[in-house]
């Protein structure tokens, strides 16, 4: 199979869809790489890079998706690349489709194949695929949200671990799964006080057993919310719903209560957001102010840091990534049920429910089209 991948063109995205290890995995197989030229700059990979171990690099994007019949990259496509995906070409990608109606349908007219990252899911539940970058992302938002916690970038003005005599800063999670999780860890290991909301009481009983005794867990619902953002100095938003758009957890209206300076991390933004006031900012211009609330909603965070997030992204997709090329996507998904959970859409047909569902689409059981 001839594989792409081309230089992400998301603001400050410094990521690439393949390291070199990931390119020489595909070319042992038997495959063709093509690289973008300059697409691993921004993780560190230069040109030459995947020149020595067998790639062949394309002076332009454009070259990329009209020899390649998969596309492997980090972000979803972008408006100007609408247009260069074809019929029945893959795209293994992050997607996202329930955030944007106009991604959606952009790409149930190129007919392609669709294969989204953040959906491929195991008997578990987990999705490893997501993972990795979750694990980024939770980190990140608990160190942009003390950054911005500094009175020069207009936050509360307050150390989230405060010093001895004086008290730390209070810290809410939204959401106990792998970006929660790895959010409070780091606020926890910083000092702060850290609350986690979850609506499952296992989830709830598992990290009431792991954590430090600095993070406290609360079962998520509307009154307890409420409750505890009129103390809360950080609040860093990890709700999921595979492949939905995230439930609004802080309402326009709740911002009333909040104090003055509090930061809101929204890592759900992706898919939607989980605060009403969410938007999606850049790490150029990554924060906005609304009730004199400030709302950080990076929707690339793990971009920031593409020496760890390129290396951590690969390690998780590859192996499905060459079972793709190596039996084409039919027999790849009938034989790994986890991987057929990631065609969200296939030939112009939605074959992902939550994502129809987000935009009253018509759905389509994969089933007829395998």
């Amino acid at each position: 199979m001839i594989i792409g991948v081309p230089k992400e063109i998301k603001n400050n995205e410094f990521r690439v869809g393949l390291t070199p290890s990931g390119v020489n995995s595909f070319i042992r197989s038997g495959h063709i790489v093509y690289i973008e030229k300059g697409a691993g700059l921004g993780s560190g990979f230069s040109d030459l890079s995947y020149v020595n171990i067998g790639a062949k690099i394309c002076n332009s994007i454009e070259e990329v998706y009209s020899i390649s019949e998969m596309i492997i990259k980090v972000k979803e496509p972008l408006k100007q690349e609408y247009n260069l995906i074809k019929k029945d070409q893959i795209i293994y990608t992050f997607f996202h489709f329930a955030a944007s109606k106009e991604l959606t349908e952009a790409m149930i007219n190129s007919k392609a194949i669709c294969i989204a990252y953040e959906t491929v899911q195991n008997p578990d539940n987990s999705l490893p695929l997501l993972t990795p970058m979750s694990e980024v992302a939770g980190r990140m938002a608990t160190q942009q949200g003390a950054k911005f916690l500094e009175r020069p970038q207009n936050g509360y003005g307050i150390l989230l671990g405060g010093v001895p005599g004086v008290k730390p800063a209070n810290v809410i999670v939204l959401g106990g799964g792998v970006v929660g999780t790895q959010a409070a860890k780091m606020a926890a290991g910083l000092g702060a006080n850290v609350t986690i909301f979850d609506i499952s009481l296992d989830r709830l009983r598992k990290l009431d057993d792991i954590m430090p005794n600095n993070v406290n867990t609360q079962f998520s619902n509307t009154y307890n919310i409420l409750k505890a953002v009129k103390n809360a100095h950080l609040i860093i938003g990890a709700v999921l719903v595979p492949g939905a758009k995230a439930p609004n957890l802080i309402t326009k209206e709740m911002l009333k209560d909040i104090n003055d300076g509090t930061v809101l991390v929204d890592v759900a933004v992706d898919q939607g957001g989980c605060f009403e006031t969410t938007h999606p900012t850049t790490h150029k211009d990554p924060t906005y102010i609304i009730d004199n609330v400030l709302h950080y909603c990076v929707a690339n965070i793990p971009g920031a840091v593409p020496v760890t997030s390129t290396e951590a992204l690969t390690n998780a997709t590859i192996s499905r990534g060459l079972a793709i090329a190596n039996k084409g996507w039919k027999d790849a998904c009938n034989d790994d049920l986890s991987l057929k959970l990631g065609l969200n859409i296939v030939n112009g047909k939605i074959v992902y429910r939550a994502v129809a569902d987000a935009f009253k689409l018509d759905y389509t059981d994969i089933d007829q089209l395998m």
